[in-house]
């Protein structure tokens, strides 16, 4: 990649999953917020004007949703190397990813806004 630093960025992308290690969030579900930070080189894809060069963001979200959405885990670190595993493996025009997951509802005791984890992968 070189000393590019071309990013895609997804904030917010939403979708309701039943993560956790407690029966009532297997059971009930609950929202998990993903924001994505892609890292890529757009050389290629802004010289010709080609989608087909670079990462649509518009399907790495609907990825995103259906990891989401899909087979249950205990941990949202599990979660968050899943996405970001995912988005490597199936978009080759990304490098690296950064993908945090956020659980907005987590079972705290406490008052809180927001539990967050962040991995970052790269080819």
């Amino acid at each position: 990649m070189g000393t590019r630093a071309d990013l895609i960025t997804l904030r917010g992308v939403t979708a309701v999953g039943h993560h956790g290690v407690l029966d009532f969030e297997r059971r009930d579900g609950q929202p998990f917020v993903v924001d994505a930070v892609l890292h890529s080189d757009f050389a290629a894809a802004a010289a010709g004007d080609d989608l087909t060069q670079t990462a649509s963001y518009a399907e790495v979200a609907e990825r995103i949703t259906q990891i989401v959405s899909g087979e249950p885990v205990d941990l949202i670190e599990t979660l968050a190397v899943r996405i970001a595993n995912t988005i490597l493996a199936e978009f080759g025009a990304i490098a690296a990813a950064e993908v945090t997951v956020h659980k907005p509802q987590a079972p705290i005791a406490v008052p809180f806004d927001d539990v967050a984890v962040t991995v970052f992968r790269e080819r």
